[in-house]
Protein backbone atom coordinates (compact mmCIF):
# COMPACT_ATOMS: atom_id res chain seq x y z
CA UNK A 1 0.00 0.00 0.00
CA UNK A 2 1.13 3.52 -0.76
CA UNK A 3 1.74 5.69 2.30
CA UNK A 4 -0.04 8.57 0.54
CA UNK A 5 -3.33 6.73 0.87
CA UNK A 6 -2.73 6.19 4.59
CA UNK A 7 -1.84 9.86 5.02
CA UNK A 8 -4.88 11.05 3.05
CA UNK A 9 -7.20 8.83 5.08
CA UNK A 10 -5.69 10.07 8.34
CA UNK A 11 -5.96 13.70 7.22
CA UNK A 12 -9.63 13.15 6.40
CA UNK A 13 -10.39 11.59 9.78
CA UNK A 14 -8.57 14.38 11.60
CA UNK A 15 -10.47 17.02 9.61
CA UNK A 16 -13.75 15.34 10.57
CA UNK A 17 -12.71 15.26 14.24
CA UNK A 18 -12.06 19.01 14.21
CA UNK A 19 -15.35 19.63 12.43
CA UNK A 20 -17.28 17.60 15.00
CA UNK A 21 -15.58 19.46 17.85
CA UNK A 22 -16.52 22.88 16.51
CA UNK A 23 -20.09 21.80 15.73
CA UNK A 24 -20.51 20.73 19.35
CA UNK A 25 -20.10 24.34 20.48
CA UNK A 26 -23.48 26.02 20.84
CA UNK A 27 -23.97 29.63 19.81
CA UNK A 28 -25.01 31.74 22.83
CA UNK A 29 -28.32 33.57 22.85
CA UNK A 30 -27.73 37.28 23.18
CA UNK A 31 -25.36 39.84 21.79
CA UNK A 32 -23.26 40.97 24.75
CA UNK A 33 -19.89 39.72 25.90
CA UNK A 34 -21.58 38.48 29.08
CA UNK A 35 -23.55 36.04 26.93
CA UNK A 36 -20.25 34.38 26.03
CA UNK A 37 -19.37 33.56 29.65
CA UNK A 38 -21.52 30.40 29.86
CA UNK A 39 -19.75 28.92 26.81
CA UNK A 40 -16.24 29.85 27.99
CA UNK A 41 -15.47 26.41 29.51
CA UNK A 42 -16.62 24.63 26.34
CA UNK A 43 -14.56 27.01 24.22
CA UNK A 44 -11.50 26.50 26.47
CA UNK A 45 -11.71 22.73 26.20
CA UNK A 46 -12.20 23.10 22.43
CA UNK A 47 -9.05 25.22 22.14
CA UNK A 48 -6.97 22.69 24.10
CA UNK A 49 -8.34 19.79 22.06
CA UNK A 50 -7.84 21.66 18.78
CA UNK A 51 -4.21 22.24 19.75
CA UNK A 52 -3.81 18.54 20.55
CA UNK A 53 -5.37 17.46 17.26
CA UNK A 54 -3.09 19.94 15.47
CA UNK A 55 -0.06 18.51 17.26
CA UNK A 56 -0.99 14.97 16.28
CA UNK A 57 -1.69 16.00 12.68
CA UNK A 58 1.62 17.86 12.40
CA UNK A 59 3.69 15.11 14.00
CA UNK A 60 1.82 12.43 12.03
CA UNK A 61 2.96 14.16 8.86
CA UNK A 62 6.56 14.11 10.09
CA UNK A 63 6.24 10.49 11.21
CA UNK A 64 5.00 9.34 7.81
CA UNK A 65 7.98 10.98 6.12
CA UNK A 66 10.03 8.14 7.62
CA UNK A 67 7.78 5.47 6.06
CA UNK A 68 8.75 3.79 2.76
CA UNK A 69 6.25 0.95 2.81
CA UNK A 70 2.99 0.33 4.62
CA UNK A 71 1.80 -3.05 5.86
CA UNK A 72 -1.10 -4.32 7.95
CA UNK A 73 0.51 -3.62 11.32
CA UNK A 74 1.13 0.01 10.37
CA UNK A 75 -2.44 0.37 9.10
CA UNK A 76 -3.89 -1.12 12.29
CA UNK A 77 -1.55 0.97 14.44
CA UNK A 78 -2.71 4.06 12.59
CA UNK A 79 -6.38 3.09 13.03
CA UNK A 80 -5.77 2.49 16.73
CA UNK A 81 -4.37 6.02 17.07
CA UNK A 82 -7.26 7.51 15.07
CA UNK A 83 -9.77 5.71 17.29
CA UNK A 84 -8.48 7.47 20.39
CA UNK A 85 -8.27 10.80 18.59
CA UNK A 86 -11.88 10.36 17.45
CA UNK A 87 -12.95 10.38 21.11
CA UNK A 88 -11.56 13.89 21.64
CA UNK A 89 -14.81 15.66 20.62
CA UNK A 90 -16.79 13.64 23.18
CA UNK A 91 -14.41 13.96 26.13
CA UNK A 92 -13.61 17.57 25.30
CA UNK A 93 -17.29 18.51 25.11
CA UNK A 94 -18.16 16.62 28.30
CA UNK A 95 -15.33 18.28 30.19
CA UNK A 96 -16.23 21.76 28.97
CA UNK A 97 -19.98 21.36 29.52
CA UNK A 98 -19.29 20.31 33.12
CA UNK A 99 -16.81 23.11 33.86
CA UNK A 100 -13.75 20.85 34.15
CA UNK A 101 -15.26 18.61 36.83
CA UNK A 102 -13.26 15.69 38.22
CA UNK A 103 -14.57 12.68 36.28
CA UNK A 104 -14.80 14.45 32.88
CA UNK A 105 -11.27 15.84 33.40
CA UNK A 106 -9.97 12.40 34.29
CA UNK A 107 -11.66 10.84 31.25
CA UNK A 108 -10.19 13.57 29.06
CA UNK A 109 -6.76 12.66 30.43
CA UNK A 110 -7.47 8.97 29.78
CA UNK A 111 -8.22 9.76 26.12
CA UNK A 112 -4.97 11.75 25.91
CA UNK A 113 -3.05 8.89 27.54
CA UNK A 114 -4.53 6.30 25.21
CA UNK A 115 -3.81 8.46 22.15
CA UNK A 116 -0.19 8.71 23.33
CA UNK A 117 -0.16 4.94 23.76
CA UNK A 118 -1.62 4.61 20.25
CA UNK A 119 1.16 6.85 18.95
CA UNK A 120 3.76 4.56 20.53
CA UNK A 121 2.12 1.50 18.96
CA UNK A 122 2.22 3.17 15.54
CA UNK A 123 5.87 4.12 16.04
CA UNK A 124 6.75 0.55 17.02
CA UNK A 125 4.90 -0.83 13.97
CA UNK A 126 6.87 1.49 11.68
CA UNK A 127 10.17 0.64 13.37
CA UNK A 128 9.42 -3.09 13.21
CA UNK A 129 8.62 -2.79 9.50
CA UNK A 130 11.62 -0.61 8.61
CA UNK A 131 14.16 -2.04 11.05
CA UNK A 132 15.96 -1.03 14.22
CA UNK A 133 18.38 1.10 12.19
CA UNK A 134 15.64 2.98 10.35
CA UNK A 135 15.26 6.74 10.34
CA UNK A 136 12.45 6.61 12.88
CA UNK A 137 14.28 4.24 15.23
CA UNK A 138 17.33 6.49 15.28
CA UNK A 139 15.18 9.60 15.69
CA UNK A 140 13.01 8.32 18.54
CA UNK A 141 15.73 6.65 20.57
CA UNK A 142 14.53 6.16 24.13
CA UNK A 143 11.64 8.60 23.53
CA UNK A 144 12.02 10.48 26.80
CA UNK A 145 9.61 13.18 25.63
CA UNK A 146 6.93 10.62 24.77
CA UNK A 147 7.42 8.77 28.05
CA UNK A 148 7.29 12.02 30.06
CA UNK A 149 4.05 12.91 28.28
CA UNK A 150 2.47 9.64 29.37
CA UNK A 151 3.60 10.17 32.97
CA UNK A 152 2.10 13.68 32.98
CA UNK A 153 -1.18 12.36 31.54
CA UNK A 154 -1.34 9.69 34.24
CA UNK A 155 -0.58 12.29 36.92
CA UNK A 156 -3.28 14.54 35.47
CA UNK A 157 -5.81 11.70 35.63
CA UNK A 158 -4.91 10.93 39.27
CA UNK A 159 -4.96 14.53 40.46
CA UNK A 160 -8.26 15.29 38.68
CA UNK A 161 -10.13 13.67 41.57
CA UNK A 162 -8.65 16.14 44.07
CA UNK A 163 -8.00 19.30 42.07
CA UNK A 164 -9.24 19.06 38.49
CA UNK A 165 -7.68 22.41 37.58
CA UNK A 166 -4.22 20.97 38.29
CA UNK A 167 -4.91 18.19 35.78
CA UNK A 168 -5.54 20.91 33.19
CA UNK A 169 -2.09 22.31 33.96
CA UNK A 170 -0.55 18.88 33.30
CA UNK A 171 -2.49 18.46 30.04
CA UNK A 172 -1.56 21.97 28.89
CA UNK A 173 2.10 21.41 29.78
CA UNK A 174 2.27 18.34 27.55
CA UNK A 175 0.66 20.29 24.71
CA UNK A 176 3.29 23.02 25.11
CA UNK A 177 6.05 20.38 24.96
CA UNK A 178 4.77 19.15 21.60
CA UNK A 179 3.75 22.43 19.92
CA UNK A 180 6.89 22.39 17.81
CA UNK A 181 6.92 19.33 15.51
CA UNK A 182 9.24 16.55 16.60
CA UNK A 183 12.68 17.89 15.66
CA UNK A 184 14.23 14.47 16.23
CA UNK A 185 12.56 13.21 13.07
CA UNK A 186 13.54 16.32 11.10
CA UNK A 187 17.18 15.94 12.14
CA UNK A 188 17.21 12.23 11.30
CA UNK A 189 15.69 12.92 7.88
CA UNK A 190 18.30 15.61 7.17
CA UNK A 191 21.08 13.07 7.78
CA UNK A 192 19.67 10.69 5.16
CA UNK A 193 21.39 10.61 1.76
CA UNK A 194 19.16 11.95 -1.02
Amino acid sequence: MNKNRLEAFSDGVIAIIITIMVLEMKVPHGTSFNDLLPVAPVFSSYVLSFIYIGIYWNNHHHLLQTVHRVNGSIMWGNLHLLFWLSLFPFVSGWMGENHFAAIPSALYGAALLMAAFGWKILQRAIIKTHGEHSVLASAVGEDRKGNLSMVLYAAGIAVAFWHAWISQIFYSAVALMWLIPDRRIERALEKQPH
